[in-house]
Parts: structure tokens; C-alpha cells; sequence
């Protein structure tokens, strides 16, 4: 109950700030405008929000109010502002349905709940630990590791951190780790989602500023991953310098099983997996093993050696493949068909068939410098000069190369990658073989479904919606091979999209009346005075811009965010000179850091719901700060270097 106290407290405090705020600016302005009144619905919107209502209806209701204030306002009868209100509201929200883009959200969140129902997070993430058994605060960065990819197949973070609340929490707290720490790694990895494409929020912030969703996708991957790695780094560190807090694993928890046939031809954890099962395929050693079992285990063992080999021959005809152009340099003549046939062309100009226009020998004249060097007309059919050569057509009869030799980089880089073969080899012992095989059948196939369809939206290939197609269909592959696929799961599945895409597309419908409504009262340009009334430089802008959505974050959601302050910000990025592809990686970093930001953390409450009962809610705010740390270091580092962000889309589109 205090808890909850403080955060009514909070909430009222900050109502009662937005209540005086907007009273004190109507009361000293000197003249009222409709421009006041938009702002003032704004503040309206926002505390009503906080005192419970629905969000879309109260944006919509707020809107259709004011809106018919406006036009009433202009001397318009009551039915006649009526009326134009309704169409007001018929057009806008024809024009945000109208959108292609929004049809990747369905899809991208039915993606979602069919992965999180195949049960794969509890197998990726003993993998993840087992194969991380050695590195400082192991089953935090599994944990991290598990919420970041889970995190990318889903996008919704109350599921990645209830369901690791669920099964990393107890792992941690039993291994001896730190309560703060382990809510900090659970709610902090579990954020992730928001940032690291295929993301809901960059889907909506694209329709609502008008930004390439492919571009935003591109430009978020490798902030993403800096952000998360920047969590694990902050992981190990924490655990090296206080092996209290994260103690490393017994040698009791690194145990792998070894199965039972494995184990009867004489393997054991430490012993090394491919002479032991290369000698027992001979025959005498085998123990009653099945031939095709031995098989298939040393095939599993050389995956990795046969990936090597593809991939090295695939970069070997890519280095040494030369692509023919066909230039051609010097001075053509207008309709010359020498490269291109024999007959003459049709239309263009043509030199007169004889023996070729030729200067008359003048004796001192000025005449052509013999050599080589001097300038020539190149050929016509029917006027080249005898002895004068004439540059073969490609392709017939001439000896062009199509090879060249493997540059230096190449050879470099397939030596050190024989090396690391080589290694792992050495080191590949029965033990790490069933890691792998874990590996192959819980992380490989979740990054080979996010890498198809990130990928082939980043190249080119499909467009978001498609892509977001292909990734549920993905999801239903992945439910059917790990045997979670039935009637009961899907009819969950459909039921829980529907219900976030209706709360999207009302969001959507009611954001445009709003802001339709606020533009219509002079909200917006009232706002662009004083901005630039402020005489602020670009970095200011910025700060100021991401503090104000900073403390949005605490009351409010990511949605509400986006569709009701994101076109107030867009309109001012021009005349700072920000691009809007730039400001949106800004924004999904910077509500990343809002969901962390006591105390109205979303995720703590997502944690705290699944988390044991000696858990408080104050101990998953303390394991946040960190985190929360963090992630302002990121903003800090996405601002100072924008190539983290810009530079794959400016490689990719420009």
C-alpha cells in the first residue's frame, strides 16, 4: 500500500502541474486565441489519460469537441460546423486506414504470440547459459542474450519479461545471484524489443512522420545492438569486479547429459567428439550403436566445417568474378552503329558512303600531327581507312577476362578462418557438441527467421508488410516442428492480435482527429513560435525534445507518445535541420529509458507480477538504475557518432 500511495501522490502532482501550467497561461496572455485553446486541450488529453480514460476515445472525443469549437468559432452555424466536424472525422480516419504500412503490425504481432507459445525461450535459454558457463555472470548474459533475441521475434515486452521473470528470476536467485541485479538484466533485456527491428514502435512512428519504415529498420539494427551490448558488457564487468553479486557456476551446474549411445561407445564430457566417433564407425568399437546414428552425429559435428567450406568457395567467386562493361571511350559519332551492327541504323545521322571525309594535303598548311596519338574518327561502316584497326564488338570473337585473382583479403581471411575451424576443433569435446546441438535447435532457428525477415527488408527484397507475412508464417513453422501447433494456441494467438491491433488502429484513427483538431486551432503554430521564439541551437532542440518525451514516459505509453506528441515534434525538425530518420532512433532509445524510469516503470510491474514473493518492487527500481544509466550513454553515444545509426541506410538507399 505505500507503494501505491507514493505513486497516486505522484500522479496527482503531476496533474496538479499541467492543471496550473495551462491555467497560468491562459490567465497571462493578453488575448486568448484558439491557439491557447488547442494547448489547452492537449493538457486535458494527457490528465485524463492519467486519471484512466481510454486513450483513443478520449483523443477522439477531445478532438470532435474542440474541432466543432474551432469551426463554430469561425461564425459557422451550429449544424454547419456539425457537419464539417463530421467530415473532419470521416476523412481522417479514412486517410490513416488508408495506409499500407499499418498491415505489417497484424502480422508482426501475430509473429509474435505464435514464437512465445512454441516454448523455445525456456530451451534457447539453457543453451545460452550452458555455452556461456565460463564467462563472468553467466546466466545474466544468457538472460540478456535470450531477452534481446526473443525480444527481436516478439516485440512485446510485458511477454519477454513475464516469461524470463518466470524462468531466469529463480535460476539467478538460486545460483546466488543479486535480487537487483537479475531484475535489472530481466527488465532492462527485456526493453529491448522496442528498439531492435522488427519493432511495432518504429512501424508506428514511420506511418506517423512519415519516414521509410525499411530506412528505420535499417538505421535502428546497429543501435540495438550496441545497446545490448552495452548490457552484457556492464554484466561481466559487474560480475568480475563483485563475484558476490553473480557468482560464477559450480562445476555440479556446467554438467551437460550425454545421450546414452554416446556414452556406450566411450564418450564422456571432456573427451574429444571426433576421433572417438570417427573410430567407432569403423566397426569394432561401435558397442551395439546403430551405424546412421554415428552418421548423423558426425555430421552435426562437421555442420560448422561444412558452413566454412561454402561460404569460402561462395567468396571465392565473388572476389574473383569480373563483371564485363562495356565502355566506351573517346569521340562517337552521332548514329555510328560500328559497335552495334552491320546494317545501317535507321534515322540519326550518316556519313555519306565513300571513302571517308579526308583532309586535302596542303603544302604549310596546318595538317594533323603524325603519331599514334592523334585524335581519329572512329570507324563507319563503309569509310574506315585501310590499315586503320577497329575496335571488336564484345562478345564476338574478342578475349575478354571474366576471372581475376583473389585479392590478398580474401587469402587472409580464409586463413584465419581455417585457424578458428581449426580451434574449434581441437576443442570440440562431447560436452560442447550437445551444447551445440541445443544451440541448433533453439537459437539457429529464431535467428534464421529473423534474419529472413530483416533481411530481406533491409536489402530489397520484400516490403515490411510481406516480410511481416513471411515472419508468420515463419512462426507457424516454428509452433508446428517444435509440436505446439493446435487449435487452442492459435485461437490465442488471433484473439490477442486482434485485440492489439483494434487498440493500434483506434489509437491511429483517434491521433489524426486529434491532431487535426490541434492544427486547426493554431495549436501547432503557436508552438513553433515559442520553440522558435527561444532562439534554441540544434543540440538544445534535441535535449529539450527528448526530456520532454523522457517524462511522457512516465505517465504515459509508448503509443500514446508517438500518436499524440510526434506531430507536434515532426513540424519543428526542418527548421533545426534534424532528420526525422535520426530523431526517430532518438525517440525509440530514449522510450526505452522511460519504460525503466521509476515509478511508473512498466516492466518493474511485468516483474514484479511473476517474481517470488520476497521480491519488492523497490528492489527491481534499484537493479533498473543501472540499466537506465545505460541506456542515457547510448542516447548520448547515438547523438555524438550518427553513423551508428545512419550508416547502414546511407549505404544501403543513398
Amino acid at each position: 500500500m505505500p507503494t501505491l500511495r507514493k505513486e497516486l501522490w505522484f500522479g496527482f502532482s503531476l496533474m496538479a502541474i499541467l492543471v496550473a501550467g495551462a491555467a497560468y497561461m491562459l490567465l497571462s496572455a493578453p488575448v486568448i486565441t484558439n491557439g491557447h485553446l488547442g494547448l489547452l486541450m492537449l493538457g486535458l488529453v494527457v490528465v485524463a489519460i492519467m486519471l484512466g480514460f481510454p486513450t483513443a476515445f478520449t483523443l477522439m472525443g477531445m478532438g470532435m469537441m474542440f474541432a466543432f469549437f474551432a469551426y463554430h468559432s469561425g461564425r459557422q452555424t451550429i449544424g454547419g460546423a456539425t457537419a464539417q466536424t463530421l467530415d473532419l472525422m470521416v476523412q481522417r480516419a479514412y486517410s490513416v486506414m488508408y495506409s499500407d504500412v499499418l498491415i505489417a503490425v497484424p502480422l508482426f504481432v501475430f509473429m509474435g504470440y505464435l514464437v512465445e507459445r512454441a516454448n523455445l525461450i525456456e530451451k534457447l535459454f539453457k543453451s545460452l547459459h550452458l555455452s556461456l558457463a565460463r564467462v563472468p555472470g553467466s546466466l545474466g548474459v544468457a538472460t540478456l542474450v535470450t531477452c534481446a533475441i526473443f525480444a527481436t521475434a516478439t516485440g512485446i515486452v510485458g511477454a519477454v519479461v513475464t516469461l524470463m521473470g518466470l524462468l531466469a528470476m529463480p535460476a539467478m536467485l538460486r545460483a546466488g545471484y543479486s535480487v537487483q541485479l537479475s531484475a535489472g538484466a530481466i527488465t532492462a533485456g527485456g526493453c529491448l524489443g522496442i528498439m531492435i527491428p522488427p519493432s511495432v514502435l518504429l512501424i508506428v512512428y514511420g506511418a506517423t512522420a512519415g519516414v521509410s519504415v525499411v530506412q528505420l529498420y535499417a538505421g535502428a539494427f546497429f543501435p540495438g545492438v550496441m545497446l545490448a551490448g552495452l548490457y552484457i558488457l556492464y554484466f561481466i564487468v559487474v560480475a568480475k569486479l563483485k563475484p558476490q553479486w553473480a557468482p560464477p557456476l559450480t562445476a555440479e551446474q556446467r554438467i551437460v547429459p550425454l545421450p546414452a549411445p554416446l556414452e556406450r561407445v566411450g564418450a564422456t564430457g571432456e573427451r574429444r567428439a571426433l576421433p572417438v566417433l570417427m573410430t567407432a564407425l569403423k566397426g569394432k568399437r561401435n558397442h551395439d550403436v546403430p551405424t546412421g546414428y554415428l552418421l548423423r552425429q558426425l555430421f552435426v559435428a562437421l555442420m560448422p566445417a561444412l558452413l566454412f567450406l561454402v561460404v569460402a568457395v561462395w567468396s571465392y567467386q565473388t572476389a574473383t568474378r569480373v563483371v564485363p562493361v562495356v565502355a566506351y571511350t573517346g569521340l562517337q559519332q552521332i548514329g555510328a552503329v560500328a559497335y552495334e551492327s552491320d546494317a545501317p541504323s535507321v534515322g540519326g545521322l550518316q556519313e555519306p558512303p565513300t571513302s571517308g571525309v579526308q583532309e586535302p594535303p596542303v603544302e604549310g598548311g596546318l595538317s594533323e600531327p603524325p603519331g599514334a596519338a592523334a585524335v581519329a574518327e572512329p570507324p563507319v561502316p563503309g569509310s574506315t581507312k585501310p590499315g586503320t584497326p577497329t575496335k571488336p564488338a564484345p562478345g564476338a570473337g574478342a578475349n575478354v577476362a571474366t576471372t581475376q585473382p583473389a585479392p590478398a583479403g580474401y587469402w587472409i581471411g580464409l586463413a584465419v578462418g581455417a585457424v578458428a575451424m581449426a580451434a574449434y576443433y581441437l576443442l570440440l569435446s562431447f560436452a560442447r557438441l550437445e551444447i551445440f546441438k541445443m544451440l541448433l535447435s533453439s537459437f539457429f532457428p529464431l535467428l534464421i527467421m529473423i534474419m529472413a525477415v530483416l533481411g530481406s527488408i533491409v536489402f530489397g527484397l520484400a516490403t515490411p508488410t510481406e516480410a511481416a507475412a513471411m515472419g508468420a508464417l515463419g512462426g507457424f513453422v516454428l509452433a508446428a516442428a517444435y509440436r505446439q501447433l493446435n487449435l487452442k494456441m492459435v485461437q490465442e494467438s488471433v484473439f490477442l492480435t486482434a485485440k492489439t491491433t483494434a487498440m493500434v488502429c483506434w489509437l491511429f484513427v483517434g491521433s489524426a482527429i486529434f491532431s487535426a483538431a490541434f492544427a486547426l486551432l493554431g495549436g501547432q503554430a503557436l508552438v513553433e513560435d515559442w520553440v522558435l521564439g527561444m532562439d534554441l541551437t540544434t543540440t538544445q532542440f534535441l535535449i529539450l525534445s527528448q526530456i520532454i518525451i523522457f517524462v511522457l514516459g512516465w505517465p504515459l505509453e509508448w503509443t500514446e507518445i508517438i500518436v499524440i506528441f510526434m506531430p507536434i515534434f515532426i513540424p519543428l525538425l526542418d527548421n533545426f535541420g534534424v532528420d526525422p530518420l535520426f530523431f526517430g532512433l532518438l525517440v525509440a532509445l530514449n522510450l526505452q529509458t522511460a519504460f525503466l524510469s521509476p515509478p511508473v516503470a512498466m516492466s518493474a510491474f511485468y516483474l514484479k507480477g511473476v517474481a517470488p514473493k520476497h521480491v519488492t518492487l523497490n528492489q527491481i527500481f534499484a537493479g533498473m538504475m543501472p540499466f537506465m544509466g545505460i541506456q542515457v550513454v547510448a542516447i548520448i553515444l547515438l547523438y555524438n557518432f550518427p553513423a551508428i545509426g545512419l550508416w547502414l541506410p546511407n549505404v544501403l538507399y543513398k
